[in-house]
């Protein structure tokens, strides 16, 4: 097996693991956070520190790259930092209050995204230009093509889902209310992980849209990452807001399926 294959049927593997791990196991990060992972630093700080590898990885490989100014590489480049500029330099200035990052979720996240920033720029700035069904495919035509439109349309709808579903979030509490609350509005009308769902989308596009392995891994590993967070936030809800839960019927972060 070509050893690029190779290295992401590894990490298709690993969401596997983590898939059937966090549904044991809750992510000691954001509404489940917990000491037993440990020290933890400032969550803006740490979000941060744990995105922008994936964003800077990916300038060194396009920067590399002989193919750095032809379409759709350009596009596909511009696409993907789009969204981590907003998550690595934005999200987290967005943040409200001084909640906590345990330390291993962020150097966990720091790797993860290390690699995933390999795996993307390998795939689009190295791989592909040198495989023939690809040099056919990655022309100009591509932005014709149903895959790329399609994928291009469902990356666009999950970071605007994303987006306001973490604008929702963060307005849920008027300046010096410390209550707790059910999100409402948006896909929160629906699932309790809208944020996630927003994410999990977005990933679908970004691997119809690229058509390739890296990107699929990618999405699969976002699923293996969030859905059983989900579920598990989806029980905190269930017991911290029951009287108004048990009236909503929502699901985890699928609408009327999961």
């Amino acid at each position: 097996m070509d050893q690029f294959y190779f290295f992401i049927f590894v990490v298709a593997l690993i969401g596997v693991i983590v898939f059937v791990s966090l549904y044991f196991v809750d992510a000691g990060y954001g509404k489940m956070i917990s000491e037993k992972w440990g020290p933890a630093i400032n969550n803006k700080v740490g979000w941060m520190l744990m995105e922008c590898p994936v964003f800077f990885m990916m300038i060194f490989m396009w920067g590399s790259s002989s193919v750095r100014f032809s379409l759709p590489y350009i596009v596909f480049f511009l696409m993907f930092e789009l969204h981590y500029f907003q998550r690595s330099f934005v999200f987290p200035l967005l943040m409200k209050g001084n909640s906590k990052m345990p330390l291993v979720i962020m150097a966990l996240s720091i790797v993860f995204n290390f690699i995933n920033g390999y795996m993307q720029g390998y795939w689009l700035f190295v791989k592909a230009p040198q495989e023939s069904f690809y040099q056919d495919i990655y022309t100009a035509s591509w932005f014709t093509d149903p895959r790329f439109i399609i994928g291009t349309l469902l990356f666009f709808a999950g970071m605007i889902i994303n987006w306001n579903s973490d604008h929702i979030i963060r307005h849920l509490r008027k300046p010096g209310d410390t209550a707790h609350y059910l999100p409402k509005g948006g896909m929160y009308n629906y699932v309790t992980s809208a944020n996630y769902l927003g994410e999990i989308i977005e990933w679908a596009g970004w691997a119809l849209l690229t058509w390739s392995w890296a990107g699929f891994v990618f999405f699969w590993f976002t699923c293996a990452n969030l859905v059983p967070r989900a579920n598990a936030i989806w029980h905190k809800y269930s017991v911290e807001f029951a009287d108004e839960f048990g009236k909503r019927n929502l699901k985890r972060i699928f609408p009327y399926i999961y």
